[in-house]
């Protein structure tokens, strides 16, 4: 018996972006930066939908927003959804990227934009 296959080498895939985010373009909760790292706090439900399903298997090694997007080549703006819906049920954990550590000083980065100009 074939699975249905659910990509056509012309026109794409058969699901749009916006039907696996039910037509939402913002998550429930705060805007997930690019850089901010995501990783899995448990096991798979098992009801969840593919992409869904993708995520937490890139995110058992921490991975950031941008590369999920790389992982399951969708727009970050479906991405970002997808990632809130996770979050909202406990199956991930996200570290903002200002948990990393201070950013640099405003004064020092226009010192280095300046010195490049330079050479």
């Amino acid at each position: 018996m074939n699975t249905p296959q659910w990509m056509d080498e012309e026109a794409g895939p058969f699901v749009r972006p916006y039907a696996l985010t039910r037509g939402r373009t913002r998550s429930s909760g705060a805007v997930l930066d690019l850089i901010a790292t995501v990783s899995t706090t448990g096991e798979s439900p098992g009801d969840l939908g593919p992409e869904q399903e993708l995520i937490l298997k890139a995110a058992h090694t921490p991975i950031s927003v941008a590369d999920v997007a790389v992982e399951l080549d969708l727009p970050v703006g479906v991405v970002r959804v997808l990632l809130g819906d996770l979050r909202d049920n406990g199956l991930i954990s996200v570290s903002s990227p200002s948990a990393a550590g201070p950013r640099p000083n405003e004064r020092i980065l226009k010192e280095v934009i300046n010195g490049l100009r330079a050479l």
